[in-house]
């Protein structure tokens, strides 16, 4: 019992002080966790159904999550280093999270491919303005970072 009130504490804090910390970037990043977790369950249920699922790719799976997250952990710092040199030299400017927005809004939308895709391996019919729409915005999201 204490372990888990332990547990809850640290929880509770960890996420208190990212939620402080991202703050623009908190609704970004519980929408790609959502979808990270959808994509993990509709790939497993789609490995399911071909009979191809395994232990050793759901491993890789999780740990392809979880380097997502440092991608965008990544993209925070640029922003802070950025934002923290120009205010050395005098330009005070808010970015805002640039990096870590654009990588979590790119993640977004891969995740959100590779769902229908999964999707797709279930037999699930898909909308094909579905699939367009959200190339699009992969396609409309790649162009504007280059």
């Amino acid at each position: 019992m204490m372990k888990e009130n332990m547990f809850r504490t640290l929880f509770a804090a960890a996420l208190g002080a990212l939620a402080a910390y991202a703050g623009v970037l908190l609704a970004p990043l519980c929408v790609l966790a959502v979808v990270m977790v959808l994509d993990y369950a509709t790939g497993i249920a789609a490995a399911w159904s071909c009979k191809l699922l395994s232990s050793r790719v759901g491993v890789k799976g999780i740990v392809k999550k979880v380097a997502y997250l440092a991608l965008v952990a990544v993209g925070m710092v640029v922003d802070y280093l950025i934002s923290s040199a120009l205010l050395r030299v005098g330009v005070d400017i808010q970015i805002n999270y640039c990096f870590g927005m654009m990588i979590s809004v790119w993640l977004i939308i891969n995740e959100l491919l590779s769902i229908l895709e999964n999707l797709g391996k279930l037999g699930i019919p898909l909308p094909d303005f579905l699939l367009k729409a959200i190339e699009r915005l992969r396609d409309g999201v790649d162009r504007r970072t280059k």
